[in-house]
């Protein structure tokens, strides 16, 4: 298989593992294991915004001297208010909220369950297209190794997003293979975003330093406004802000050892 396509594919393979879960636990997630898998997952997607996006995109401006900065931080706010955009224009609700998010609607709960991860999937396939786009471009500041190190550390990150939102699902009354569905759907924006990111970067080099610093910046909206208040709730913070650190370290390790 083609090393982009298998790239783009390798983060929905994690979803997919991570809603096949539903099919060997038995109860719902504790709250103390979401707790300690939203910092983990939070952990990863920061250190990819700094190493694999943001670093990568000031690099890329070296030309501009001491204003290298300004591509990565205008497609760092442009990828901060895409989110914002997307979060109040669609309804959704994140787990162990009340109220859902967005427009007022009649979706059912699951539904907006559903679309609550999938937008929170988007800036991850983003971030993998991107890159990929990158080396197809003779981009030298990005390797495929380091592409596969991104790759792999969304991946591992969506393992337990899958079971986050297959497990829910199963507890709200659906049944296992309807819940699976559900979950591996949710990872299925990630491909699809990825690749229309690997083709918009692939044939608009100069942009390449704006859409690095775009997905970095949507990344970081969604583990600000989703992932640390979740790490934060209940008697297990300190959970959570450990295995943050813990999935900030391995991300970390995988893009400067593979990179």
């Amino acid at each position: 298989m083609n090393p982009t396509v298998t790239g783009l594919l390798i983060p929905f393979l994690g979803t997919s593992l991570g809603a096949a879960m539903v099919f060997f636990l038995r109860d719902k997630i504790q709250r103390s294991v979401e707790t300690m898998l939203m910092g983990f997952a939070g952990g990863v997607m920061i250190a990819a915004s700094i190493w694999s996006l943001l670093i990568p995109a000031i690099n890329q401006a070296e030309s501009m001297g001491k204003l290298s900065f300004i591509p990565a931080v205008v497609g760092f706010w442009a990828g901060i208010l895409f989110l914002l955009l997307l979060d109040h224009f669609i309804p959704h609700l994140h787990n162990h909220a009340n109220h859902p998010e967005g427009p007022q609607s009649h979706l059912k709960r699951s539904t907006m369950l559903l679309l609550a991860v999938t937008l929170h999937n988007i800036p991850e396939g983003m971030a993998v297209g991107v890159v990929y786009g990158g080396i197809l471009a003779g981009n030298a500041t990005i390797t495929w190794a380091g592409a596969l190190a991104l790759s792999l550390g969304i991946a591992i990150q969506n393992i337990p997003e899958g079971a986050i939102i297959s497990m829910p699902l199963k507890a709200s009354g659906f049944n296992r293979p309807k819940a699976f569905f559900y979950g591996v759907l949710s990872g299925t924006v990630e491909p699809i975003a990825g690749a229309l990111t690997f083709f918009a970067s692939s044939m608009i080099t100069p942009a390449m330093p704006f859409l690095l610093s775009f997905a970095a910046g949507a990344m970081i909206y969604v583990v600000i406004e989703e992932l640390v208040p979740g790490t934060k709730s209940g008697d297990h913070s300190d959970i959570g802000t450990l295995f943050f650190a813990f999935g900030f370290s391995l991300m970390m390790i995988l893009d400067v050892a593979l990179g």
